[in-house]
């Protein structure tokens, strides 16, 4: 019998639900519309209440939402080519492929040492006149957001847009991740916490005119069909993927609580003093009640990364890293290869994400621990 772990089983999390899926794909199917019909205006309209938010507008993929909203900014006059868009320095690459596939330009700010999300101290020494939006990002599933955000964002009328592709479900002072800011982009690649079965994405927005723009910048920059009013994109979420998502959604508040208990026993249970484990900003509130983080990805650190990743490999636990090469030293962003982020250099150097899913049982945690545990030099 295999014992080993994997860092996240795909198909046992879709099988739970094998029986739904095949029912909306054959649904589909039947109804020879596969574009742009009834299974996503349900999706869109679930994903809206579910979010507490006015508009939810379905994508091709998590990149493309985010590339819609600030291409949907500058089409409003709201920002132009040249603009800045802060961003955090440690972040996936997709942030900043949004930003300059706009001919908009990131600045990266470090993150917090401690929670990984961008330091939200930092960002005000960042902003010139040239600044339009503040791109948070809730990484790993923790939301980014306090006061002092909000203050900065109004102080210099500035749009913040969340890239919520890792904190579906994740709650603040009582609202959902997607509906703190002026507008968010979801992925629902298959890894993530609310994942399609191929790729799509999402935005949302309580911005009438905002999602009316996207909307037509997703549908080649068109209203009504052949008449095309701007330079729009090709950025549709098919039929069968809106189908899953919405069958998927139901259970993602129940997946996301699994998560959180998951993690206060890692939290509590792992004790070797050569791994630093993630701390919550809201540590005052037991883990498995903090609603602010879904563990997306539960990310320790060690100073000898391979190291502990070939220890566990070797004793059948799949790990992975996020992110091993920050955006700034890769080759894409080469005029940005020159700047120096020691806390993003530090956190991309160490970072080593455990397994962690409604999949990853109390008998696969219980060994994790204890391989850990165990791990000496």
């Amino acid at each position: 019998m295999n014992n080993s772990i994997k860092f996240l089983d795909l198909q046992k999390i879709n099988a739970q639900y094998a029986a739904e899926l095949k029912q909306v794909a054959s649904d589909v199917i039947d109804s020879g519309w596969f574009l742009m019909g009834e299974q996503l205006n349900k999706f869109e309209s679930q994903f809206a209440d579910f979010n507490g938010v006015k508009h939810a507008i379905g994508v091709a993929n998590g990149l493309d939402a985010l590339r819609l909203i600030l291409k949907a900014y500058i089409e409003l006059g709201v920002m132009q080519e040249g603009d800045e868009v802060i961003v955090p320095a440690n972040t996936y690459i997709a942030s900043l492929l949004a930003i300059s596939d706009n001919r908009l330009v990131p600045v990266l700010v470090e993150p917090d040492v401690t929670s990984f999300n961008l330091d939200i101290n930092l960002i005000e020494q960042h902003i010139t006149p040239k600044t339009k939006a503040i791109m948070i990002v809730h990484l790993y599933g923790q939301i980014c957001w306090n006061d002092q955000l909000e203050v900065l964002a109004k102080k210099y009328d500035l749009k913040i847009i969340e890239d919520n592709a890792q904190a579906i479900g994740a709650v603040w002072n009582g609202k959902k991740s997607g509906n703190l800011g002026d507008a968010a982009g979801f992925s629902f690649y298959p890894g993530k916490n609310l994942g399609a079965l191929g790729d799509a994405g999402a935005v949302t927005t309580n911005d009438d005119a905002l999602a009316a723009q996207i909307r037509a910048l997703g549908n080649y920059g068109s209203k009504q069909k052949y008449v095309n009013e701007f330079q729009g994109l090709n950025s549709r979420m098919d039929e069968i993927q809106a189908g899953f998502l919405a069958v998927k959604l139901k259970y993602i508040d129940a997946e996301n609580q699994y998560r959180r208990q998951i993690a206060a026993r890692y939290l509590s249970e792992i004790n070797n003093p050569m791994i630093q484990l993630p701390f919550p900003v809201n540590a005052t509130v037991n883990v498995a009640e903090n609603l602010e983080h879904v563990w997306h990805l539960f990310v320790i650190r060690t100073n000898d990364r391979n190291r502990l990743q070939k220890y566990l490999a070797d004793n059948d636990i799949q790990t992975l890293i996020h992110y091993p090469i920050p955006p700034n030293k890769q080759l894409a962003y080469k005029e940005m290869n020159h700047f120096d982020f020691p806390i993003t250099n530090t956190i991309h150097d160490q970072v080593l994400s455990l397994p962690i899913s409604p999949m990853t049982t109390e008998e696969e945690a219980t060994k994790i621990i204890h391989a850990l545990n165990s791990y000496s030099l």
